[in-house]
């Protein structure tokens, strides 16, 4: 399957080069690009796209918004936000408003195919270390979790774990070997873990944490041992 992809992007150079090297992928193709939000949802609108690479800081209409709406239209495309900063409240926002990840602009073109390739599979591009900050950027008034109450109550113990595995950004492949689990049961636990707290992906996860008061920054999250990084 040829994964579609559309670039929104007001630098032209970011533009050019993400076309230049998605293009040259034998499983991807550029659908469409374009310089600002308000122009990408227009043209969205009449173009098929399985991912939409979204620049945040534009004119007219930025990333964040442009994203809401056009998660708003329906399951397809996803979006994958692309960053000039690590952490800031936009990259936030828009995990908010329903983007299935985040990369910085200047990551390596092998990240960024794996992330349109992860995102393109359903699955959420936001590697563990981005995860902690994530977590550390916005959670800074939240108070610690309590095991006993709260939303995770309707979680088995063992799915609070995955629970946890994820937050921390880890993989099926991490967490199977942390967990002592087969890839295969950990993949079971994250179904019944997002459907059970109605969440769509793996950031989603990561929000509803922050969300619902479960992690404080600065602070191991919760079911984290002192020294666990």
């Amino acid at each position: 399957m040829t994964i579609r992809v559309f670039i929104v992007d007001d630098q032209e150079l970011v533009l050019a080069g993400c076309e230049m090297v998605i293009a040259a992928q034998p499983d991807m193709e550029v659908v469409g690009t374009a310089g600002d939000g308000a122009t990408a949802l227009e043209r969205l609108a009449v173009t098929r796209a399985d991912v939409v690479l979204m620049d945040i800081r534009m004119p007219r209409l930025d990333g964040v918004e442009a994203t809401r709406r056009l998660r708003a239209r329906g399951d397809l495309p996803r979006v994958l936000v692309l960053t000039t900063f690590d952490i800031d409240e936009y990259v936030v926002a828009a995990l908010a408003a329903g983007a299935s990840g985040f990369l910085v602009k200047d990551a390596p073109a092998d990240e960024l195919l794996r992330a349109i390739r992860s995102v393109a599979g359903g699955d959420a591009a936001l590697s563990p270390s981005s995860t902690r900050r994530l977590i550390e950027h916005v959670a800074s008034d939240l108070l610690p979790f309590d095991p006993d109450q709260g939303p995770l109550v309707r979680l088995t113990e063992r799915e609070q774990d995955v629970f946890w595995a994820l937050v921390r950004g880890r993989s099926n492949a991490e967490i199977a070997t942390e967990l002592h689990l087969a890839q295969g049961t950990v993949k079971l636990h994250v179904g019944r873990i997002l459907t059970k707290l109605e969440l769509e992906d793996r950031v989603q996860v990561v929000i509803f944490a922050y969300e619902n008061r479960l992690v404080r920054a600065g602070r191991p999250l919760a079911g984290e041992s002192d020294q666990q990084t």
